[in-house]
């Protein structure tokens, strides 16, 4: 009968949602269009060249309002902002909705459009942003107990008012961004929470929660996973393969014992509690929403991070029990951006970067994670710092701002972006029937840094745009041509500096003698950005007498 009663229950909210997705009327929706994805406005692609606010930053609009100008002019067109739910509802059922009137009325007289970031009942694993007259009643909304039964400033997940609270507040939320801004659209998406993660623990330690570990594994999680078993994220299938499988069983039992699996249990009540936000806030106005995830140490176990969020080893739990969301979305303080972003780009989850410490590597990554994975969307966090990290992004968006035309209208044939520094050199990719071999500038004997213990890291974006023609955007990479057909070979009829204008293609200098190195290369400096048009020309490589 549970199992029976479970299905109904499934069934009944995605007809639910499959009503309120029907009556979508806010003009804003997230798609994948032949493995691409993009977000619409009024069926129009948006690429998203965005900044998140410093978490205190919205709270005062004498504080941002002079700031939003520069951010402008950095080539930002969307802001990450949070809503505080303890300033939104300060008083048990009465919202005041005057702070994010003001910022969307900012960012609105700027041109930018606002990702707000909903920092309910976790923000950073805690509960700190929840109004006050829910810290001070812990019998009304629990809280988690530490290995020593000593309660933490984290509300459980378990706590039934706590969610109907958080469901009510977010609902509110939702129905007045749509009462003021459905025919402006300049709310594009929602973050539900912030970096959800359970500390210092891997699960939740009470006699309720004990009891839903010690139960059955929802056959809900378990139906989703039998479906997928041939997708599952090895990590995750693998603990699961080693219990042979099994069916109907405990969660100790269904994925073996210790904190992995402590982490697997909460990060489904997590994914269920988050949908239910969620959930609320969709049937009020329905715009992409996503969660975020503060992403592990290297060598760290669950329990001494923040577990069980939408981290990769538990992506399918995610998935199963949050089908609401429309992508997990990683927060970068971490060097290795390649393997994080490989693993968010898994099971066809759309890649965001909703945070990315603000520091002179971000100008690159833009190119890399735009170009190579197609993403939403790039943004470092505290944008509006004074940062000297802020020229080289703000010229690399400068760079993506004039290609985004055509990258989201996709006028090219293929694209790639590239990362590259000292300890990763050189890179490779095949574009119809070239093999493009891109290097760091500084492979060049005669670069400024060709000597230097530490080189910049510097990036590019390649898209081609005929069988014989690229545009190429970034800051010191050199890049040559050759053609996949030995018989043959490849060199540049023409590199030309171009910029866009309002969609339009404005010529600058013809970028030959020392610029290409006598036609051997397109380059760009360290320290300097541009866009160049390449044409190439093919001739036999070997010429009969």
């Amino acid at each position: 009968m549970s199992r029976k009663r479970n299905s109904i229950v499934l069934v009944l909210l995605l007809f639910a949602y499959g009503a309120f997705s029907q009556a979508n009327v806010s003009g804003v929706q997230l798609i994948r269009s032949h493995d691409f994805p993009q977000l619409l406005i009024n069926g129009t692609p948006f690429l998203i060249l965005g900044g998140e606010l410093g978490n205190s930053s919205a709270s005062s609009m004498g504080y941002l309002s002079p700031r939003l100008k520069h951010l402008q002019q950095m080539h930002l067109n969307t802001i990450l902002v949070p809503v505080y739910w303890e300033l939104m509802e300060s008083e048990e059922n009465k919202f005041d909705f005057s702070l994010v009137d003001s910022i969307i009325a900012a960012a609105r007289k700027h041109e930018l459009k606002i990702v707000f970031l909903w920092f309910g009942t976790w923000k950073n694993s805690m509960s700190c942003y929840t109004p006050l007259w829910m810290k001070t009643n812990n019998k009304r909304f629990p809280r988690t107990l530490d290995s020593a039964a000593r309660s933490q400033e984290i509300f459980s997940v378990f706590g039934t008012a706590t969610l109907e609270a958080d469901k009510k507040a977010f609902a509110a939320l939702m129905r007045h961004i749509k009462e003021i801004d459905v025919v402006d659209k300049t709310v594009l998406m929602m973050q539900v929470e912030n970096e959800i993660g359970m500390l210092p623990t891997a699960r939740e330690v009470s006699k309720t929660a004990d009891i839903f570990f010690n139960s059955k594994v929802p056959s809900q999680l378990m139906d989703y996973l039998q479906k997928n078993k041939n997708s599952l994220v090895p990590e995750f299938k693998e603990r699961w393969e080693k219990q042979n499988f099994k069916q109907g069983d405990t969660w100790k039992n269904t994925f073996g014992e210790g904190v992995l699996t402590d982490e697997i249990f909460q990060a489904w009540y997590y994914a269920k509690y988050t949908n239910d936000v969620a959930l609320a806030g969709k049937k009020e106005y329905n715009i992409p929403m996503y969660v975020n995830a503060a992403l592990p140490r290297p060598g760290k176990l669950p329990g001494q991070y923040p577990s069980a969020g939408p981290l990769p080893q538990v992506m399918d739990v995610w998935q199963a029990g949050a089908p609401v969301l429309n992508m997990l979305a990683p927060d970068f303080y971490n060097p290795n951006t390649k393997y994080w972003c490989d693993l968010y780009t898994r099971n066809n989850n759309t890649l965001f970067i909703p945070e990315m410490q603000f520091d002179k590597t971000c100008a690159a990554k833009a190119f890399f994670i735009i170009g190579h994975y197609k993403a939403l969307g790039f943004s470092p966090f505290s944008i509006e710092s004074e940062n000297d990290a802020a020229i080289p992004l703000s010229k690399s968006y400068g760079v993506l701002q004039q290609l985004t035309p055509l990258i989201v209208n996709k006028q090219w044939l293929n694209m790639d972006g590239f990362l590259l520094d000292k300890q990763n050199r050189n890179s490779t990719v095949k574009m119809g029937r070239y093999n493009l071999s891109v290097s760091h500038e500084a492979t060049l004997s005669w670069s400024l840094e060709a000597r230097d213990l530490v080189w910049s890291t510097t990036g590019g974006i390649v898209l081609q745009t005929s069988p014989d023609e690229f545009l190429i955007g970034g800051s010191g990479i050199v890049i040559t041509f050759e053609n996949s057909d030995k018989d043959l070979v490849t060199n540049i009829a023409a590199a030309d500096e171009v910029s866009y204008e309002n969609g339009k293609e404005i010529k600058g200098r013809r970028m030959n003698g020392d610029q290409d190195h006598q036609g051997r290369h397109v380059r760009f400096s360290i320290g300097e950005w541009g866009i160049q048009k390449v044409k190439l020309y093919n001739s036999l490589a070997t010429i009969e007498n």
